[in-house]
């Protein structure tokens, strides 16, 4: 059986010279790569106890909804803002390149539940950072946040200090 890592496309010098650009739809297309990304995402949580999975659109939805049925929990889907039909909570960020608003519905946590947070990548931590503070807005407790890759060099992991962050693959650089 192939490793993680090895369903993982690298495209170098995308979007621009010198990135390497670690392509998730490679692992999605293939049934085993898919499946092997599932398991291991589940095992680096294993002993987690939470009560709800939270993923960000679209990846997020991806990874996290497997989790959440295959452990009989609810997912909570946070989106762009204006995707969302009922009352929302929303938190703005910034990004390389200007801004973004994420949102989810106002009903979506209660306080006091365990969230896992569940997304396919995380690199410089700044659209995790604002799932954390919507979660907490709510009174959730961020328990944990699992993703399937982490671009270590873009140092996200610090700037989640104090919360627990799994991956299933790591990546030295950028």
């Amino acid at each position: 059986m192939k490793k993680l890592e090895e369903y993982v496309v690298s495209i170098p010098d995308f979007p621009e010279p010198g990135i390497i650009f670690r392509d998730v739809t490679s692992v999605l297309q293939d049934a085993d790569g898919l499946q092997l990304a599932i398991d291991t995402m589940e095992e680096k949580i294993r002993e987690l106890d939470y009560d709800v999975v939270a993923g960000p659109e679209s990846r997020g939805f991806i990874f996290g909804t497997p989790i959440a049925y295959n452990h009989k929990k609810p997912f909570v889907l946070i989106r762009k803002a204006g995707k969302l039909p009922r009352e929302t909570v929303s938190v703005s960020y910034e990004l390389e390149y200007g801004s973004a608003t994420i949102e989810m519905h106002k009903d979506s946590i209660r306080p006091g539940q365990r969230v896992l947070i569940v997304d396919d990548l995380i690199a410089t931590g700044g659209t995790t950072e604002a799932m954390v503070k919507l979660i907490e807005s709510l009174g959730g407790v961020v328990v944990g946040i699992v993703v399937l890759m982490e671009l270590a060099g873009l140092k996200g992991r610090e700037r989640l200090a104090g919360y627990r962050l799994e991956s299933a693959i790591c990546y030295e650089g950028k």
